[in-house]
């Protein structure tokens, strides 16, 4: 049976209507929806996906983008302005805080710890003193047989194989946290080395860019030995060493040992902290941090990053642990909100 043309056409618009009120708020929440962009360290992407996702379902109205780029380009674009908020494993030092020309607020969302991860499939648990950790970043131990890496490992099978370590090819938070301890613990790391998010290493190290590009130095080739960030490592089924804390245990990276490190951290005025070398606990850890604007040219845009903060400090807090990340304590919590509710502005 055919349909005259002038019904078709009825059928065809009353359909387009009909779909237009169906679709009309949807359309409205996504034509009205406030993006934000935010770019840094790679050490939290898992757990900041993972707030994104669970933030936009109560949130529509709000479109947040952050792309793990490392903490140093992170920094960079925050002095720059290029993004609405940043990520670093490594707190801003005052001259780059003071390069910000809308003021910057730091937030700590998340803590952890940093994994030593090695490949000798022969050698299971392998036992790293405080001595020979940093010698061995600092190309002083070349050698897995090296009497010194024995004498903690007694009954190992260790090579009489080179050392290849294996460390960040881009500005990373994750090296920050990690020279900061081995700078902690050794005098000679320290003035040879010292502290960065891109340490000037001596000889000549294999590199990897992110958390992936080491993992993946570290997977393809027998005797190298990198570091990377323990949630990933613990994803990816990574071998991770026992590493020594100040109390002379050896402990394998964990979140309740994590834990023990930071419980005693004390939170300054602008929550910059830096976790050298804990009295307890798994000594690699450290903290990161959401670099948000105290001025921000767009009313939306500043109330859109306090609601998400608040969102972070609260309810998103009960995410971090569960993905091996360690929560921020609930007083440095309220104290870091009072701070961001009085005073980011439009």
């Amino acid at each position: 049976m055919a349909f005259p043309a002038t019904v078709f056409r009825r059928a065809v618009t009353t359909s387009a209507i009909t779909a237009a009120i169906a679709l009309g708020p949807l359309l409205t929440a996504i034509a009205q929806a406030i993006p934000l962009t935010g770019a840094g360290a790679t050490f939290p992407v898992p757990l900041y996906e993972r707030y994104i996702a669970e933030f936009k379902k109560n949130n529509p109205d709000v479109d947040i983008s952050y792309q793990g780029v490392g903490s140093g380009a992170g920094i960079r674009q925050i002095i720059a302005g290029t993004i609405d908020f940043g990520g670093s494993d490594a707190a801003m030092t005052d001259e780059e805080i003071g390069k910000v020309k809308n003021g910057v607020i730091l937030v700590p969302t998340a803590g952890g710890p940093v994994a030593v991860i090695y490949n000798l499939p022969q050698v299971a648990n392998l036992k790293l003193s405080r001595s020979v950790l940093p010698d061995i970043f600092a190309g002083k131990i070349t050698k897995w047989n090296d009497p010194r890496i024995v004498k903690d490992n007694p009954g190992a099978k260790l090579p009489d194989s080179d050392i290849k370590p294996v460390v960040r090819a881009d500005g990373s938070g994750t090296s920050f946290i990690f020279t900061n301890h081995l700078s902690a613990i050794s005098p000679s790391f320290k003035s040879e080395i010292g502290v960065g998010t891109a340490p000037k290493w001596t000889g000549n190290p294999l590199k990897g860019k992110g958390n992936p590009g080491v993992a993946q130095e570290v997977s393809r080739a027998e005797g190298t030995i990198g570091y990377v960030e323990y949630a990933y490592a613990k994803q990816n089924k990574i071998q991770t060493a026992f590493v020594q804390n100040k109390k002379g245990q050896f402990l394998p990276p964990s979140v309740r040992d994590a834990n023990k490190a930071l419980a005693t951290v004390k939170f300054p005025d602008n929550y910059r902290v830096f976790v050298g070398d804990p009295d307890d606990g798994y000594p690699i850890a450290g903290l990161t941090w959401l670099m948000v604007y105290k001025q921000y040219d767009n009313a939306e845009k500043a109330a859109a990053v306090k609601k998400f903060v608040n969102w972070i400090l609260s309810d998103g807090q009960k995410l971090n642990p569960t993905l091996d990340y360690v929560q921020i304590p609930p007083t440095v919590a309220k104290q870091v909100l009072a701070t961001v509710n009085t005073q980011v502005k439009p």
